[in-house]
Formats: C-alpha cells, sequence, structure tokens
C-alpha cells in the first residue's frame, strides 16, 4: 500500500512576526510599529481600523516595501516586501486617486502596463477587462476631470488590478467619499472580491465599513501600533448593505469598538 502523501497548508499571504519600526526624526526617534504578530492567508479580506496615527497606513506601507521595518520579520507571498514589490506582488490604492488628468481613464489604467512591457494588444485586453470589473466600461476615453470622485477611485482600483496581482492593498480608497457613495462602492468592492478572490488588505477608520467588507478586522492601539485584537467575522458570504442592523453585525461591531477603547487604555 503506497504511503500517503501528508497534506501541507499553503503558505500565508502575508506574515510579520515580532515586527517593529521607528522612525528618526529631528527630535529624536518615533516608534511606529511595536512587535506586530500577523498572519494574512489567501483570500482573506482584513481590515486595520485604529485612531490616527495608530500605524495601520505605516504597516501597510511596510507591506509594500515603502517603508522598512528596524525590527522583526514580514514576509508577501515567502518572499521579503522588496522581493515581492520587484515581482509585481500585489497593487496599491491610495487614499486619492492619483490619475494624471492629461491621461483618459484608459491610459492611466495602462501606465503600469506600459511600464512593466506588456505589449499593445494585451494592454488594451487587460483595460477592458478591468473597466468591466469595477463597472466602468464606456468611460474609457474620459478624462479624470469629467467622473465623479467615487469613479475616479473605481478606476485606481481598475489600476491597480490591471496587473493581476493576488494581493491588494487598499489605503483609505473611500475615507473622502459621502456616505451614499461610500455604500455603494463597498457593496461593489464585496462583489469584486468574491469575483476575482483576490487577497485584500484595508485600512479604514470606519467601524461600519471594516465590518461589512471583512473576514477579519484587525484592531490597532494608538501609538506606537500594535495589535490588539483579530476579530474573525462570521457574517455570511452575501452581505447586503441591510445585514448592518443586524444582532450578529452590531456584536462585531461592539467588539471592535471595545478593541478601540481597550487600546487606548493600553498603559506600558
Amino acid at each position: 500500500m503506497a504511503a500517503q502523501i501528508p497534506k501541507t497548508e499553503p503558505a500565508p499571504v502575508i506574515e510579520a512576526r515580532g515586527l517593529d519600526l521607528t522612525f528618526q526624526t529631528a527630535d529624536g526617534p518615533v516608534q511606529a510599529l511595536r512587535d506586530v504578530n500577523l498572519t494574512i492567508n489567501k483570500g482573506d479580506f482584513v481590515s486595520f481600523i485604529g485612531p490616527s496615527g495608530c500605524g495601520k497606513t505605516t504597516l501597510l506601507r511596510v507591506i509594500a516595501a515603502l517603508e522598512h521595518p528596524t525590527g522583526g520579520s514580514i514576509t508577501v507571498n515567502g518572499m521579503t516586501p522588496d522581493e515581492a514589490r520587484r515581482s509585481r506582488a500585489y497593487g496599491y490604492v491610495f487614499q486619492a486617486a492619483g490619475l494624471y488628468p492629461w491621461r483618459t481613464i484608459e491610459k492611466n489604467i495602462m501606465l503600469p502596463l506600459e511600464i512593466m512591457g506588456f505589449d499593445r494588444a494585451e494592454q488594451d485586453r487587460r483595460v477592458k477587462d478591468v473597466l468591466q470589473l469595477v463597472d466602468l466600461e464606456g468611460f474609457g476615453k474620459k478624462f479624470p476631470w469629467q467622473l465623479s470622485g467615487g469613479m475616479q477611485q473605481r478606476a485606481s482600483i481598475a489600476r491597480a488590478l490591471a496587473f493581476d496581482a493576488d494581493l491588494l492593498l487598499m489605503d483609505e480608497p473611500f475615507g473622502a467619499l459621502d456616505e451614499i457613495v461610500r455604500d455603494h462602492l463597498n457593496e461593489q468592492l464585496l462583489a469584486l472580491w468574491k469575483r476575482t478572490e483576490k487577497t485584500i488588505g484595508f485600512v479604514t477608520h470606519s467601524i461600519p465599513e471594516a465590518v461589512y467588507l471583512s473576514t477579519r478586522i484587525v484592531v490597532m492601539s494608538p501609538r506606537p501600533g500594535r495589535i490588539t485584537d483579530v476579530i474573525e467575522s462570521d457574517l455570511p458570504a452575501e452581505r447586503p448593505l441591510d445585514i448592518r442592523d443586524t444582532p450578529e453585525f452590531l456584536a462585531i461591531a461592539h467588539r471592535v469598538r471595545e478593541g478601540l477603547r481597550a487600546g487606548h487604555a493600553y498603559e506600558d
């Protein structure tokens, strides 16, 4: 009888162990992150929430190799963040859409593909596909100033998706939008996540947004940023907006709020 080969668990997409980051400033060292331990697996939708200045954006930037830790370790797809950046392992969506006003929407989306050396036929195919994904068909020839703020952010997401990285990092992409537009884009982002099966890291200040979108919510303390709680969501995959009125949703939101309060009460 042949011996069975044991199944191996897939490697985490992101794994941080004892992660520290201290900035050197003119006023002395500022510790932004302290002893961060976190595992994000393939297909997770993980939101980072905490007060302003707690290090959640800094942590996202460390994952993206835009900042470098001063202690501990972090891997992205089993590589260092620098190696992952060079291998185009992630797309990054910033707080502002950051579209070039002199380029059409399709030309903005095409920019990273041009830089990466894709041929024109492949560029056109990918731009068409991602415009469909974010419901912007028919707007490719428009300029950014001809689109609403919400549509510009969808174009920014399309640009991050264009080279088909498995990991999408999003830094408060909907923070400047009004509540109605934000709700609509939350619904669209969930639908996009289900269609693409990407792994998503999402920074937000909004408790309802974090609970509505996520499979897990990472609660962070004021600086130096520490993870005070990681909350698993047992909400169903299908999430209409009115799920926010259910006892299950409110219970998770309450735990997030309590985690934020506990973080503020933390003393060294």
